[in-house]
């Protein structure tokens, strides 16, 4: 079962969210905690279900319209990949990586419309077992980042606990 939790207050998107429009946060327990945060998000991005990559195709061609650029799909990972070896700078799939450390890694899209940040953090629970927050933030520019994000918060906050829920399979 995901949880919904506030964004920890050490996370390393926390300076983000204070300027941000968007905020949400949503967890998991698990029963292993010996991946890195990169491993976990590797596994989310890869275990995304299929109509949730349709959806991303249906929007990169809806925003092509409006001029805002085609971010691909959001499973397009490199699986051969080592959670280790991404760097800050590194593409992972749609998204830049800012920060990887074994307990949390810092992603981000930016344009003119809207910043995008998500970071996913492992903690340590009871009985050998981990939590997987992951928190996202978004800060809107204009006219155009505040419409984009009416339709894609409700989706948002449907589509993070069933990704989260697929890190069990």
């Amino acid at each position: 079962m995901t949880f919904a939790t506030a964004i920890p207050a050490d996370s390393l998107i926390t300076p983000h969210a204070a300027q941000a429009e968007f905020r949400h946060c949503r967890g998991i327990t698990l029963a292993a905690g010996d991946m890195p945060a990169m491993g976990y998000f590797l596994q989310l991005m890869t275990r995304m279900p299929g109509w949730i990559d349709g959806l991303m195709v249906l929007r990169n061609r809806l925003v092509r319209l409006v001029g805002l650029k085609n971010l691909g799909r959001l499973s397009a990972i490199d699986r051969s990949r080592a959670p280790a070896s991404y760097q800050p700078g590194d593409r992972v799939g749609i998204w830049t990586l800012l920060v990887n450390t074994d307990n949390e890694v810092l992603l981000a899209d930016c344009d003119r419309h809207l910043d995008v940040h998500i970071a996913l953090t492992r903690q340590p629970a009871a009985n050998g077992q981990c939590q997987v927050l992951v928190s996202t933030v978004v800060r809107t520019h204009n006219w155009l980042g505040r419409l984009y994000m009416l339709p894609v918060a409700p989706f948002h906050r449907l589509i993070a606990p069933i990704a989260l829920r697929r890190l069990r399979a």
